[in-house]
């Protein structure tokens, strides 16, 4: 396979606004503030110290949960245990049965830490198994500055993360379609239990779309959030930040605003022709699979390299990959989008069969 084309466009030339202010300040002792689909880091502000991280814990207990249950609506029996816990409640009572779903609102809205003890249990079997079963997620999400010593967030010299790491988990919270969907709710009522969220941004910031919230005097106010608005979803995090609800729509604003979701490639768009060997048609048209989007500033330009081969070999299928489109920006690769056939093209050099093979063809467990 060779580059035919070296610059497929030479620059994308977007129109969108900019801040000539920059970024705002941020009250924050971390900050982060990244496009979930992409990836990209829009602003960041000592993103990779370990602190404290509170109660937005909770998010790494929900997901694990989230993928340990089966059926939100089974009852869990409260015990002693579970309820020998400081700070945030759900004022779950010894010998109750709850659902396992209302653990869920206890523990996400009203940040419950008896919740997050009953759920912890009640999914590993004991707390222990459970917290590291949480630290074995945070590895596989690629989270190395995170350790986690409890469920709930309560101060632990053992129990820190970062605000780069905790926006890796705010993108896996999103893609779980239970946790995003509790995070997201301002009230519920559920199993007779009215739960009213923490996270005021939720009233405070339309485009927010959920995420959690956490305090205690040696982290100080930790905020994890997400705003959605024209399709491209911002991923918020703030550690010690005394300001974190205006700091966030501060974030949120400046991110839309300066690095808009931009498509850099639609799908099914006829891209080019590839010549053909062994058959008598030509040439086959070749389109892009699938669209591919980034954040971009006004300013910034982006490359489009187009990869084909010289030619395909007859027969094709439809849909085959046989290239792509690279975009780069900077030099660094930022987005690629597959070319595949548009159009099958059998090939003209086989030999047509016969009737008898063709009537064979019909009844292929005889072969």
């Amino acid at each position: 396979m060779r580059f035919l084309c070296a610059v497929l466009c030479a620059a994308f030339l977007l129109s969108c606004p900019c801040r000539a202010d920059g970024p705002p300040a941020t009250s924050a002792a971390s900050a982060i503030l990244v496009d979930a689909e992409s990836g990209r880091v829009l602003y960041e502000k000592d993103a990779h110290t370990r602190r404290g991280i509170a109660s937005t814990t909770k998010l790494m207990t929900a997901l694990v949960a989230a993928e340990s249950v089966a059926d939100l609506s089974a009852r869990v029996e409260i015990l002693r245990e579970d309820t020998l816990t400081e700070g945030s409640s759900m004022y779950l009572k010894v010998g109750e049965t709850v659902t396992v779903e209302a653990l869920f609102y206890g523990l996400l809205l009203q940040s419950g830490n008896d919740a997050a003890l009953a759920l912890a249990r009640y999914c590993a079997g004991d707390v222990e198994t459970f917290v590291a079963r949480m630290n074995e997620k945070a590895r596989a999400l690629g989270m190395a500055d995170t350790r986690f010593a409890n469920p709930n967030g309560l101060d632990d010299e053992g129990h820190y993360s970062t605000a780069a790491d905790m926006a890796v988990l705010a993108a896996a919270c999103m893609e779980n379609e239970l946790v995003a969907k509790v995070t997201a709710c301002k009230t519920a009522t559920v199993d007779g239990r009215t739960f009213v969220n923490h996270n005021k941004l939720l009233s405070l910031y339309p485009d927010c779309v959920g995420m959690k919230t956490g305090y205690t005097s040696a982290s100080g106010r930790t905020l994890v959030s997400a705003a959605r608005r024209d399709g491209q979803l911002l991923l918020c995090v703030t550690l010690g930040d005394p300001d974190d609800w205006r700091d966030h729509a501060a974030l949120f604003d400046y991110g839309f605003e300066t690095y808009p979701r931009q498509l850099l490639s639609g799908a099914n768009r006829t891209v080019g022709l590839v010549r053909t060997t062994g058959s008598l048609v030509p040439v086959v048209p070749v389109r892009t699979a699938g669209e591919t989007w980034y954040p971009l500033a006004a300013e910034e330009q982006v490359k489009a390299g187009l990869e084909l081969p010289d030619c395909v070999e007859a027969p094709v299928a439809d849909d085959v990959p046989v290239g792509a489109i690279t975009f780069t920006l900077g030099g660094e690769t930022i987005g690629e989008t597959a070319l595949v056939c548009a159009a099958g093209v059998r090939s003209d050099l086989a030999p047509e069969r016969g009737p008898l093979e063709r009537l064979w063809s019909l009844f292929p467990w005889a072969a």
